[in-house]
């Protein structure tokens, strides 16, 4: 059990490793680097919500990270549903899914990348003062 929880802990930290994971297994077992592509997405987006909200929470000291990305996800599926139901008069529940997931991976890498670098440079900061 120790094992799954170390995995788990490991993989969030460094969300990019299980993207590169599962991208090559799957390529190696399929050959098909578009649905690789998808796949390889659709696996890390968990991990870098996870790994979004912990530094989140150590950036701005707060326990309010994870609410906070489930809130505006919230929002997304509010939003691209009633888009969907004014535009085609009915919800795809399937796609909207997809579409927000995968939206979810870009702003999530997105984040990811930004409040690592605030970290890295407020831990230089604070260890020069």
């Amino acid at each position: 059990m120790d094992f799954l929880k170390n995995s788990f802990i490991f993989l969030s930290i460094l969300p990019f490793f299980p993207f590169l994971l599962v991208y090559f297994i799957h390529y190696w077992w399929k050959h098909n680097k578009k649905i690789s592509l998808k796949l390889a997405m659709d696996v890390t987006t968990l991990f870098l919500i996870i790994s979004v909200s912990a530094l989140f929470n150590l950036t701005f000291d707060s326990r309010f990270g994870f609410y906070l990305i489930l809130l505006l996800l919230l929002i997304a599926i509010g939003l691209i549903g009633s888009a969907q139901n004014r535009l085609k008069g009915r919800i795809d529940v399937q796609k909207m899914a997809k579409l927000i997931w995968r939206m979810s991976f870009i702003i999530m890498s997105f984040s990811y990348l930004l409040f690592t670098l605030i970290g890295f440079l407020k831990y230089i900061f604070i260890t020069m003062s």
